[in-house]
């Protein structure tokens, strides 16, 4: 393989600083060994998210100057969105500050106690937006997306049988939408196939329940299916998302991933019904309808960056980042969920420190571990996030993996940080026999993993 070249020319460079070993110690105890608590400053790499740390093009930039800040009717919601629905086809089109409120809105709508939401896998924000309201997120990816070592094209299908079964079992009354998240970020920003979005929307179609996708990283997810899916490798990636988006009958999506944006996100429908309902919501929490909680300029960008997260050059040199990571963590061993994903490394935790069992947070001892050598913020994404106390036995009920994510901004960092990050995971797995585990000393009630305090064991 060629050495990968970044597609792009950096014009401006933020500059960071050089933390030592024993600054880092101190930073972690006072954090509560909780990375999200870190300050920014104190960060040499971040990788905790892909979510809003994109650098934005000259074209965004100046976008951003041309923002039209009316509150009502500015032109540029209409450029955001005809951008938008010549993408997705959607017939209305809802923005809103970021991907979160739009799950929200959504489900305040939809999701009533004792109702049901099945997905390929939720992330975090979509499980405590339907949690909220006690209704229940269930989880259906297939075998093959809960096993780290397993190699398969689209580990981030929906299990169909599976699914049939559960509305079976459920009563189709009782299932407002079904929800498919592309790529598949908490299974390890794994895809999704189009032939498995078909077969989903035809199986829904006979239970007229409607299909939703989760499409923070659709131009991935497109990209992938181009590479991997047989009939799509002379296809562009526009009409495979325009595909993908046919069978949805809505969508909600955080533009601060794949639109390459620090803000934004928006609800797309095409019920009248529905969407009538969002926008009142949407006034009461948000803002007006043309504006949705963003200003003008930030509608501007999205709608720049929709488009340019398209490029099939940008796409390849973003796909192909996170395979060089995979191919050198091969080199020294090192366990992760392969194959690679769309935006991610996911370390597996299981493997690389066993002796830590998932009521001690594995995927945290990793993390910390690789913020006092090196300086990288990651992710613990495993019993912490989605771990659960049985409320009989107090047991711990931990998730199916144990994974620590190492998130890539787009178009931030450089082939040499990647080379770094490498080293640093390699030094870690070296000493991995010497990494404890953790425990609570907070634990919030929802979404724990943002703001809980932890002790080594």
């Amino acid at each position: 393989m060629k050495t990968i070249i970044e597609p792009f020319r950096i014009k401006v460079v933020e500059p960071i600083r050089m933390t030592t070993p024993a600054e880092r110690e101190e930073i972690l105890l006072n954090a509560g060994y909780n990375l999200f608590m870190i300050k920014s400053d104190d960060i040499l790499i971040d990788l905790l998210t892909d979510s809003g740390t994109a650098a934005m093009s000259d074209s965004q930039w100046a976008c951003i100057m041309r923002g039209d800040e009316s509150y009502a009717g500015a032109r540029s919601f209409y450029k955001f969105f005809d951008v938008v629905q010549a993408i997705t086809g959607f017939k209305h089109i809802i923005p809103t500050h970021q991907g979160r409120a739009a799950e929200r809105i959504l489900f305040e709508i939809i999701a009533k106690p004792g109702t049901y939401f099945p997905s390929n896998t939720h992330f975090d924000t979509t499980r405590a937006n339907i949690e909220y309201h006690n209704a229940n997120a269930v989880d259906l990816v297939i075998p093959e997306g809960k096993d780290p070592k397993v190699i398969h094209p689209f580990k981030g299908n929906i299990d169909l049988t599976r699914l049939e079964k559960f509305i079976d079992d459920t009563d189709p009354d009782n299932i407002p939408i079904c929800m498919l998240t592309v790529t598949n970020n908490s299974g390890g920003g794994q895809p999704v196939s189009l032939e498995n979005i078909r077969a989903t929307k035809r199986l829904l179609e006979r239970y007229k329940i409607p299909l939703f996708l989760d499409a923070c990283r659709f131009a991935e997810n497109a990209y992938f299916i181009k590479k991997r899916e047989p009939g799509y490798g002379d296809k562009l990636c526009i009409d495979i998302a325009r595909e993908m988006f046919s069978y949805a009958d809505g969508c909600t999506m955080s533009a601060k991933k794949d639109a390459l944006v620090n803000i934004g996100g928006f609800l797309a429908l095409n019920d009248d019904t529905l969407a009538t309902k969002a926008r009142n919501v949407l006034i009461v929490t948000e803002g007006f309808p043309t504006y949705g909680g963003l200003a003008g300029r930030d509608l501007e960008a999205i709608a720049q960056g929709l488009q340019e997260v398209l490029d099939e050059d940008y796409l390849h040199y973003r796909i192909r980042t996170v395979e060089y990571m995979a191919e050198q963590l091969d080199r020294l061993g090192v366990p992760y969920l392969k194959p690679a994903g769309g935006h991610a490394i996911y370390l597996d935790a299981k493997e690389f420190v066993p002796h830590i069992p998932p009521e001690q947070f594995p995927g945290q001892a990793i993390a910390c571990a690789l913020y006092l050598d090196g300086g990288i913020r990651s992710c613990e994404i495993g019993s912490i996030m989605f771990g659960k106390t049985d409320p009989l036995t107090k047991s711990h009920i931990g998730p199916d993996m144990e994974l620590v994510r190492l998130a890539f901004p787009r178009r931030v960092y450089t082939q040499s940080h990647f080379d770094y990050t490498v080293e640093v995971i390699g030094k870690v797995f070296e000493k991995r026999d010497q990494l404890r585990g953790f425990r609570f000393t907070y634990e919030a009630p929802m979404l724990r993993h943002f703001t809980a305090q932890f002790e080594k064991v």
